[in-house]
């Protein structure tokens, strides 16, 4: 068996995974990415391409680096189709806007890492880890074109994706890391990349439709006026086949889309959930996908990604620099991740909850009757308020969904209230366990006030 020794070993070579390779190689550490794929096929990942947050991205890869990638900047809104109650809402969505091309973004990715100075493996698909008898992670071990390959790293770098393979094979009995993982957490997620013959007339937005059932939407995002990202997303305890009917039957129902050609096809599994409470683990971490850095009520992450993979490596390179990379040497990891944008995915999952225990027709009487820009700020940023004058024109608006916009309040508060606790995330792995017994307590709120099942 051929044994490879660095400084950090990243898994794989997505978002978050280059930009942790290139903070580390950057700050003169050894570096490498082990990625399945081949040269050819790896940066190829199932995306709705969408990229809110343009503006903000880490530096290690230079923005100028990935711009070429960024087919339609002229995006600024999204345009919610609602037929069942023959209505579009046009709802502002705050921060720079992109869609982007995202083989072309991933190609480019890898070359900024390597670039910094990282290496990339590929044919390299990772099956186990290495840990110590005191649980500490070591490394990981594989095969590197068919033949055995092992990586031995001061830390570990998990960036393998959704229902990561190294969170099943490690020991985490003795560690905080987040095992409170299931696949009804998760949703699969299918695009088609469609070019069209006539431009389409909502080339400036990031449609959203829902599908017959609450727990699914599909999306139409224009790269380009004439080539558009087809997609939709469904929850995990929903069939899969049926989900994607729905996508089919509404490409041929919608005119721009007729005599469309389909370029490529791509499917992934994706979380929608709260952000794991610990990615932290002896010598490991976990990010991006692999640690549910991703918006639970649109599934966006890249950028989240992005800063997640920074934040893990400038605490890998502090850890190493100290000769202790122990749970406690990692933990202000979780913290930087929290305060940039974990407290306000777990007030955002509280809205993902209650979508699981509400009639599709309610839910979509309930968007209709809200202020678009109100309905933004629920959906991206987990807080909205709303003045008097306002809330009495809604009520006007709204009759017939009024005890649904109560609920929708009720849960507003209590999604404030879970946003307000992330907030207050310890500053230690000691503290963690009394921070989760006060959550869990708040989310029993959560699913009386729902009406769900519990997620978690």
């Amino acid at each position: 068996m051929t044994t490879h020794e660095y400084d950090v070993a990243i898994v794989g070579a997505g978002t978050s995974g280059c930009y942790a390779a290139a903070t580390i190689a950057n700050a003169g550490l050894d570096a490498v990415i082990i990625e399945r794929k081949d040269a050819e096929e790896a940066g190829h990942i199932a995306c709705g391409d969408a990229l809110k947050g343009a503006d903000k991205f880490p530096s290690a890869i230079p923005k100028s680096k990935i711009e070429p990638a960024f087919t339609n900047t002229g995006v600024d809104h999204g345009r919610f189709e609602i037929p069942s109650h023959d209505t579009v809402l046009e709802i502002p969505v705050p921060g720079e806007l992109a869609v982007i091309d995202r083989l072309k973004y991933g190609k480019l990715l890898i070359e900024g890492a390597e670039e910094a100075g990282a290496e990339l493996h590929y044919d390299t698909v990772v099956n186990d880890v290495k840990q110590t008898e005191d649980g500490q992670v070591t490394g990981v071990v594989g095969k590197r074109k068919g033949d055995p390959v092992e990586y031995d790293a001061e830390v570990i770098i998990d960036g393998a994706g959704a229902l990561s393979l190294l969170q099943d094979k490690a020991d985490f009995e003795d560690a905080t890391f987040d095992t409170n993982v299931r696949y009804s957490q998760f949703c699969s997620a299918y695009r088609e990349i469609v070019e069209v013959d006539e431009e389409v007339e909502w080339d400036d937005a990031l449609v959203f439709k829902p599908t017959e059932r609450a727990a699914g939407y599909l999306w139409y995002f224009p790269r380009t006026s004439t080539e558009i990202n087809a997609g939709l997303g469904f929850q995990m305890n929903e069939e899969p086949m049926q989900m994607i009917d729905d996508l089919k039957d509404d490409l041929r129902d919608r005119e721009e889309f007729e005599n469309a050609e389909v370029t490529d096809k791509l499917g992934a599994a994706l979380p929608t959930r709260r952000t794991y409470d610990s990615a932290v683990a002896p010598g490991y971490m976990a990010v991006g996908d692999a640690a549910a850095h991703v918006n639970p009520t649109t599934g966006g992450g890249i950028a989240g990604a992005a800063y997640a993979g920074q934040y893990a490596a400038e605490q890998a390179i502090e850890a190493i620099d100290a000769g202790d990379v122990s749970e406690e040497a990692l933990w202000h990891y979780n913290e930087r991740v929290m305060e940039h944008f974990g407290a306000r995915y777990a007030g955002l999952d509280v809205y993902n909850i209650l979508s699981t225990a509400v009639d599709v027709d309610d839910l979509m009487g309930l968007l209709a009757a809200l202020p678009g820009r109100k309905l933004a700020e629920a959906l991206y940023d987990g807080k909205t308020s709303m003045g008097p004058l306002l809330a009495a024109r809604t009520a006007i608006n709204s009759f017939g969904y009024w005890r649904q916009i109560l609920d929708f309040y009720k849960v507003k508060q209590v999604a404030e209230q879970v946003i307000d606790h992330y907030e207050r995330y310890p500053s230690s792995p000691d503290a963690l366990e009394a921070w989760q017994r006060q959550r869990d307590e708040l989310m029993e709120t959560v699913y009386d006030v729902t009406g769900a099942e519990p997620k978690y």
